[in-house]
């Protein structure tokens, strides 16, 4: 089937009534009587402006929820396209249509602004049959908001009328000139229905009506019950209960937004009369509880919370002898979960925006965990399109905040803007495919200019470094970012002051190094010898300003990891790096200060420089700042923060990021020692007695890979299945090359 049709004979088509833009707006439905004489190839193309459902003959067209998806829409709006000849009958059928505000029009961002893209509700489909148009949008349909869906917003909820199901008030639309020039095929994968969670009711002990779900998701909330016309059911969803186990949506409230009523993640439902099925079609919520208000009687009720996300096939899988680590590993892959919704979000709650930098630190553990090569391809295509003319990464894509000044000058942060090389090289290491390379190379190299010349540019402190022309010390930059022990405020007042040149001179370095090879892979020899150079002097600038002759002179862990993670220092140099971040987790109580940026790569460092005892010290910490801490607290999802629920119990900030559990991607590469790059299989186990055993199976796209260890006594084994040829290592320094099979190893201890 074509992709688009050769020719639009549809219409982009208004369903609404002259109206207040700033008021919000019941759904609208529209819908069209047609006759075909033959049903077989029938394929149907559909976009809109906001979110479309689409029904022919009663039934559902497509699985596709929240379609047609977000994105940049004026510069890129995705098609839709449906084979639909099992819908269709000899004669005549009917379609209907069913418009929401989604994030077109909806509230987007953490400021919930409004009318992003416009302020109108638009319809666009063509039905072919053999290729040849049997039906269009156009003058001819008719369309009512008169509907049962009163209100519909992704952030806030909807309100639903069971009553007004028979729809009434018919009237014409208008056609409308948008133009076919943003429209673009889909490339990606849909947004679906998946995984179902039976609520269990309880009564809080301020005495209202919860409904426990089990586990932190993204998704809605599906009903069952009788009642009689006329009477109500609230829902609101929430992460949590607050220290006296009460409901709670304290801990993503939205600041200056709260004042307008916040994000209630509310659903009003009015029932008609015996049986309501419901669950919305223009809201998704973040949450595992909800709390319900209605005079019904909910005794033979059915609450069912519905997770919805992209396609993406689990592909790792992991487990240990410590269910505590078993559960950070659930936790990990249900945020992610939580945040893949078309395009990698921060949280599902308060901001649900594309922050360039949570994808940056993850990208490397999410190819473990699921096929998320269509999801990141596509949010790489909207970084593309959020890029500036000077080549400035904005540091959310697709943007969302107002574009006003301050805005503007708050893009670019280092660690934020390299996700544009960071994620392209993550997903060529794990898929081998050189496309996305190649379709992101004119971004990589963009960015990088952009970097040359904010880097020519030094503050007079540094004027003496004799390659200060490398050093990055200019430009906004968020810094490590969420140090456990540091005050964000006051690090990001410093970092305006100084330039963050630590970070940011790293990062240049390290985007400089993987463009060289990605150049190299892609064939542009003088492309890689260029960046080649240039990371080497961007290498020389860092060690001048953030070192003393090669030795790391800091009380924090992030310097070390960092430098030792992206190769800036010498063997030697780096082992003693190491040495002295050994140092620095034991003096902290074997508790992490690293951020937002260098945690992922802390207990990876410390274990390949032969701290492998302080790494799963790490691992295992119950304590806050510590992976565990949250577990230990009844997190089924990663939290924005350490202490999300404080030991007293109250909560703050987000709980569902999936940024911290990049730790997962160590279970893999490290615990289990499952490494693959540039097309090459290594299996370097990194076992621990404090974890009993380990397993982890990587269904790669070259084959399933598995790796497990156990202690048996006085014996290490090791079971290692492999698609390929790889090289063997075990922790005692014996090495193998293994062909493709099964392998059995043993050590004595």
């Amino acid at each position: 089937m074509k992709l688009l049709p050769e020719t639009w004979q549809a219409k982009w088509i208004d369903p609404e009534l002259p109206h207040d833009p700033e008021a919000k707006q019941p759904a609208s439905y529209l819908r069209r009587r047609f006759n075909v004489k033959s049903t077989e190839n029938a394929t149907f193309y559909i976009t809109c402006h906001g979110l479309y459902a689409a029904f022919i003959n009663g039934q559902r067209v497509g699985d596709f929820v929240l379609a047609p998806g977000t994105g940049d829409y004026h510069k890129r709006l995705t098609v839709q396209r449906y084979d639909v000849s099992s819908l269709l009958k000899i004669g005549e059928n009917e379609i209907v249509m069913i418009l929401g505000d989604g994030w077109y029009r909806g509230g987007v961002g953490i400021d919930g602004l409004r009318n992003y893209y416009g302020s109108d509700l638009a319809l666009l489909c063509q039905l072919e049959i053999g290729g040849v148009p049997v039906l269009c949008s156009d003058e001819s349909w008719e369309a009512t908001q008169q509907g049962p869906t009163r209100e519909n917003d992704l952030e806030i909820g909807e309100a639903y009328d069971a009553r007004m199901e028979s729809l009434t008030g018919w009237h014409g639309v208008t056609v409308r000139d948008f133009g076919y020039a943003n429209l673009a095929p889909t490339e990606s994968v849909p947004i679906l229905e998946q995984e179902r969670f039976p609520g269990k009711i309880l009564t809080t002990p301020n005495g209202e009506t919860v409904i426990d779900f089990g586990q932190n998701l993204a998704g809605y909330t599906e009903f069952r019950v009788n009642a009689k016309a006329g009477q109500k059911i609230t829902l609101w969803h929430g992460e949590t209960l607050d220290e006296n186990g009460n409901f709670t949506q304290s801990n993503f409230d939205p600041g200056e937004r709260n004042k307008n009523g916040g994000i209630p993640q509310k659903i009003e439902y009015i029932c008609k009369d015996g049986l309501n099925v419901y669950k919305p079609s223009f809201a998704l919520f973040g949450f595992r509880y909800a709390k319900v208000g209605t005079e019904v009687d909910l005794r033979n009720a059915q609450f069912t919370a519905i997770a919805v996300y992209s396609q993406m096939p689990q592909v790792g899988f992991f487990e240990c002898g410590n269910a505590d680590v078993n559960q950070l590993f659930q936790n990990s892959l249900w945020s992610m979960r939580s945040n893949f919704c078309d395009v990698p979000t921060d949280c599902p709650t308060r901001e649900r925006a594309g922050w360039t930098g949570d994808a940056g630190v993850f990208a490397t553990t999410a190819v473990y965990l699921t096929d998320c090569y269509p999801v990141l391809r596509k949010w790489l295509g909207e970084c593309r399109l959020a890029q500036a003319e000077d080549g400035l990464i904005a540091n959310i894509a697709p943007i969302n905040d107002k574009r006003d000044q301050i805005s503007i000058a708050l893009q670019g942060s280092a660690g934020w803007g390299d996700a544009c090389i960071l994620v392209p090289w993550a997903l060529y290491q794990a898929y081998g495919d050189k496309t996305i390379l190649d379709e992101n190379y004119g971004m990589m190299a963009r960015w990088l200019s952009f970097c040359e010349n904010r880097a020519k540019q030094t503050r007079p402190q540094n004027e003496a470094n004799p390659w200060k022309e490398y050093l990055m010390d200019q430009g906004f930059h968020f810094g490590e970012w969420c140090e456990p022990d540091v005050n964000n405020m006051l690090a990001m007042r410093k970092n305006a002051m100084e330039g963050a040149p630590a970070v940011a001179t790293a990062y240049y370095f390290k985007s400089a190094s993987l463009l060289s090879q990605i150049a190299r892979t892609l064939g542009k020899e003088e492309d890689a010898e260029r960046y080649a150079a240039l990371a080497e002097n961007i290498r020389k600038a860092w060690r001048f300003t953030c070192t003393q002759e090669g030795k790391i002179v800091s009380d924090r862990q992030c310097d070390y990891v960092r430098a030792i993670a992206f190769g800036l220092l010498t063997g030697d140099e780096a082992q003693t790096a190491a040495d002295d971040l050994n140092r620095l987790v034991i003096q902290n109580g074997y508790h992490l200060n690293t951020g937002f940026l260098s945690t992922p790569d802390l207990c990876r460092v410390l274990a390949d420089y032969g701290y492998v005892d302080t790494a799963y010290k790490l691992l295992l910490q119950e304590d806050c700042p510590g992976w565990l801490y949250a577990v230990k607290k009844g997190a089924t999802t990663i939290w924005e923060t350490w202490d999300g629920v404080r030991p007293d119990g109250t909560v703050h900030d987000s709980l569902n990021h999936y940024s911290y559990g990049a730790i997962s991607g160590w279970l893999f590469d490290g615990v289990c020692g499952i490494q693959y790059h540039d097309g090459k299989l290594a299996i370097a186990p990194k076992p621990h007695p404090s974890l009993g055993h380990a397993k982890a199976e990587w269904r790669a796209p070259i084959g399933t890979v598995k790796s497990g260890w156990q202690y048996e006594g006085n014996r290490l084994s090791f079971d290692i299945s492999v698609p390929v040829q790889a090289q063997i290592k075990l922790p005692n320094g014996q090495e193998y090359t293994a062909e493709k099979g099964e392998h059995r190893y043993e050590v004595l201890l």
